[in-house]
C-alpha cells in the first residue's frame, strides 16, 4: 500500500490532481448553467455545483500535503483552477446583470488583481523566489467565495434568504478591497526582485 501510494505521489492521477483537475471540468458547466439566470433549477444547481468546486479547493491542498502527493502540475494547475471558476463567475455574472452598474468595478479590480498576482508568481518562480499566501489572502478569498456564492444563488437565493443578492454585493465589494490591499503587499514584497530587471 505504501509502495503504491509511493508510486502515485508525482504522478498526474492522484486525487488531489483529479480534484483539480474536476474544478477545471466544472467552469464550462457552471457557464451554461449562468446562461438561466431566471430559472430557479439552473440557479440551485449552479450554486451546488460552484459549492463543491470550492470545497475541492481546499482538499486537494489539504491531501497533496496530509499524503506527500504534492507535484509540480499540481502547484501549476491549481492556481489556475481556482482563477478559471472565479472568472467565469465574475464574466457571467455580469453578462447576466447580477454584477452591474457601478459593482462592476469590484469585479474588474479582482480580475485585475488575480492577472497581475498570477504574472508575478511565474515571474518569481523563474528566480526560485517563493511567494506564500498571506493570512489577508485567505480571508479575501474566502469572502470573495461567499460572494459569488451568494450571486450565483441570483433571484432563487433571495425567495430563500431575503436580501441575498445585497449580501452578495457588500461582500464583492469587501473582497475587492481585500483584494487591493494583498496586491499591494504582494508587490511591495517583490519589489526588490522586480526592480533590479
Amino acid at each position: 500500500m505504501a509502495d503504491a501510494k509511493a508510486a502515485t505521489a508525482g504522478g498526474h492521477l492522484n486525487l488531489p490532481n483529479i480534484l483539480t483537475y474536476g474544478r477545471v471540468a466544472a467552469v464550462p458547466v457552471l457557464v451554461a448553467l449562468l446562461f438561466w439566470p431566471d430559472s430557479a433549477a439552473a440557479n440551485w444547481t449552479a450554486l451546488g455545483l460552484y459549492v463543491v468546486a470550492a470545497v475541492t479547493d481546499f482538499f486537494d491542498g489539504y491531501l497533496a500535503r496530509a499524503w506527500s502527493q504534492q507535484s509540480s502540475l499540481g502547484r501549476m494547475l491549481d492556481p489556475i483552477a481556482d482563477k478559471l471558476l472565479v472568472a467565469a463567475a465574475l464574466l457571467m455574472l455580469s453578462a447576466n446583470h447580477a454584477i452591474e452598474s457601478f459593482n462592476l468595478w469590484a469585479a474588474i479590480v479582482i480580475l485585475c488583481r488575480e492577472i497581475l498576482v498570477s504574472g508575478l508568481r511565474e515571474y518569481l518562480a523563474e528566480l526560485r523566489v517563493p511567494m506564500p499566501v498571506t493570512a489577508v489572502a485567505k480571508w479575501k478569498t474566502a469572502v470573495q467565495l461567499v460572494a459569488l456564492g451568494f450571486l450565483i444563488a441570483g433571484p432563487a437565493g433571495d425567495h430563500v434568504v431575503p436580501g441575498a443578492h445585497i449580501a452578495g454585493l457588500t461582500l464583492l465589494w469587501i473582497a475587492a478591497v481585500l483584494t487591493l490591499y494583498t496586491g499591494w503587499d504582494y508587490m511591495k514584497a517583490s519589489y526588490q526582485h522586480v526592480g533590479g530587471v
